[in-house]
This record gives structure tokens, sequence and C-alpha cells, in this order.
């Protein structure tokens, strides 16, 4: 068996900036969540098919923990690494950071994870760079990813099992 090429989270990493706009909000004048998921969706997308060098899909969104309100406004970095690349798979972080210019703060307004899949040219899953943390933070990163892996896995069991019974309960395919 070959070597499997190797990439640092730094030559896959994405930086997006974007200021929210009155049209960005909902009635509380707050980013709409679809909005901020939109934009994690395309940033890890790209994140990703830089690591991999291959087209990829979305395979999951397995988390987005919104932790502060966003406002019209407020400059949001969108901040992309993949955290962790299994065979044809990786994980993506995205933190996002809330930046207020007038008053200079900064804060950690939102943390998603998302899972992809590299595909080859045949449509078909195709292996990927493993990945290697440099700085602290990546290094933390990509050492709990075992444990989000875990829970993934446990999680798109259940998805499966719960697919399977409204099939059959809703006798649909």
């Amino acid at each position: 068996m070959e070597n499997r090429k190797v990439k640092t989270m730094a030559e896959s990493k994405s930086v997006k900036n974007r200021q929210v706009y009155p049209q960005d909000t909902n009635h509380m004048q707050t980013l709409f969540g679809g909005t901020l998921m939109a934009n994690i969706d395309e940033i890890a997308a790209i994140t990703a098919m830089r690591h991999s060098n291959a087209i990829v899909v979305t395979a999951s969104t397995d988390s987005v923990d919104f932790l502060k309100p966003i406002k019209t406004g407020d400059i949001l970095t969108y901040e992309a690494m993949v955290s962790y690349a299994g065979s044809s798979s990786m994980e993506v972080c995205i933190q996002i950071i809330m930046e207020d210019i007038l008053k200079g703060e900064r804060h950690l307004a939102a943390l998603s994870f998302l899972t992809f899949v590299a595909l080859g040219e045949d449509g078909k899953p195709t292996e990927i760079p493993d990945v290697v943390p440099e700085t602290e933070i990546e290094k933390w990163f990509h050492e709990t990813a075992v444990a989000r892996v875990k829970r993934r896995k446990e999680r798109r069991k259940e998805s499966k099992e719960t697919i399977e019974f409204l099939s059959k309960t809703l006798n649909v395919e």
C-alpha cells in the first residue's frame, strides 16, 4: 500500500469576511440562522476541496452552535479548517468570529462542524491526504476529533434505523 499524502491544516484553511446587512436579519434584527448556515456550508466546501483537490459533497452538518446574537452591522469572519481526515471523508471546523468595529470587540459567535466526502471522476469516494496540525488550536481540534467522529457514526446508525422505520411505517422509499 502506498503512503498517503499529507497536508497541514494551514494549506487548506479558508477565511471569508462578510458584513451583516438589514436584509440578512430577522424581526429581532439578528442574522437569519439559514443565512449563517449557507455561508458555513460554502466556506467549508471550499476548504474541503482545497484539502482533497477533488469535488466534494456535504455528507452531514454535524453541528451549528449559535453562541452570541449576530446583529446588523456586525462584521463576521468565517475561519474554516480540515480538523480530521479519514480515507475519503473529512471533518471541517468553522469558527465564526463577530466583530463590532465601533467598539473594537471580537467574540466567537458560532461554531460548526461539517463532514464532506471527496469524489473522484467516477463519482465515487476517492482517497484524500491525511491532515497534520501545527498550532495549539489546530492540535486541540485534531485531538478532539476522534470523539466527534465516534459520535457521528453513532448518530448515523440511529438515523438509518429511523429512516428504515419511517419507510416501513409510511410505506415510502
